[in-house]
């Protein structure tokens, strides 16, 4: 058992297969063409950053992420990217940035009250005037922690070819003092023994999102409920927030 999918180095090697490009990432794709220096918060496999590179983008692209089995992939794609380990508390920012994100709802794997402070501390240090913070997380009022059962089964396919089974299930019940602990199960016939991964997410609504981001001298401007850019609404299965320095 593992404590967490990307301190393993096969399972980070699976992640960009049991995530494959999206909507999502073509929203934050079109913003990093824009942007003449991009910091991207848990960048995991660095897969925006590489694309963006791999499409010509010549500005400074930084990825930062705690996990080594990640960056291990990332700078295996693409080393002429900043490809750094550590979190926002890794080192002094001041203000390099036009443009800094979490996407993959990174976000939501700050669970503590002090990791989120110090995360939106150092992204507002991080950025320039004028700059933008985007990131998103899950809509808690749309509850997407009751469809992650166990009979949910995702195939995937490993590098050698061998087919590789994901589920999930939570635990205690579900959402409780705004955080969800779950774990993600791989399976693999070819396996002595199935991987298990435990996680916690927090589920922070439009207004605790807005009062943190105040408190670390960032504004929301901009709000969207998915990836078309449509109006936050109960239904609405993302929280897609841009913040800039107030």
């Amino acid at each position: 058992m593992v404590d967490h999918v990307f301190t393993d180095l096969t399972l980070a090697a699976l992640y960009d297969r049991l995530n494959p490009w999206g909507p999502g990432d073509d929203f934050y794709l079109g913003l990093v063409r824009e942007a003449r220096s991009v910091l991207d918060i848990g960048c995991g496999t660095g897969r925006l950053l590489r694309r963006a590179r791999a499409e010509g983008h010549r500005g400074r692209l930084m990825g930062l992420d705690p996990a080594p089995a990640m960056l291990v992939q990332a700078r295996r794609a693409e080393p002429d990217v900043e490809w750094v380990l550590g979190d926002m508390r890794t080192r002094l920012w001041d203000g390099e940035f036009d443009l800094v994100v979490m996407t993959g709802h990174a976000f939501q794997e700050l669970v503590g009250d002090e990791e989120i402070r110090s995360c939106l501390r150092g992204a507002r240090a991080a950025l320039e005037d004028g700059g933008r913070f985007v990131f998103e997380t899950r809509n808690p009022d749309a509850r997407a922690w009751e469809r992650w059962v166990p009979e949910r089964v995702y195939e995937i396919t490993a590098g050698d070819g061998s087919p590789v089974r994901v589920w999930h299930e939570v635990q205690d019940g579900g959402l409780s003092g705004g955080r969800v602990r779950f774990t993600e199960t791989y399976d693999c016939d070819g396996w002595p023994a199935p991987r298990v991964c435990r996680s916690v997410l927090r589920f922070l609504d439009r207004e605790s999102l807005a009062d943190r981001l105040a408190d670390a001298g960032l504004t929301v401007t901009e709000q969207y409920g998915d990836w078309e850019r449509g109006p936050v609404t109960p239904a609405s299965p993302e929280i897609i927030t841009v913040a800039r320095p107030a």
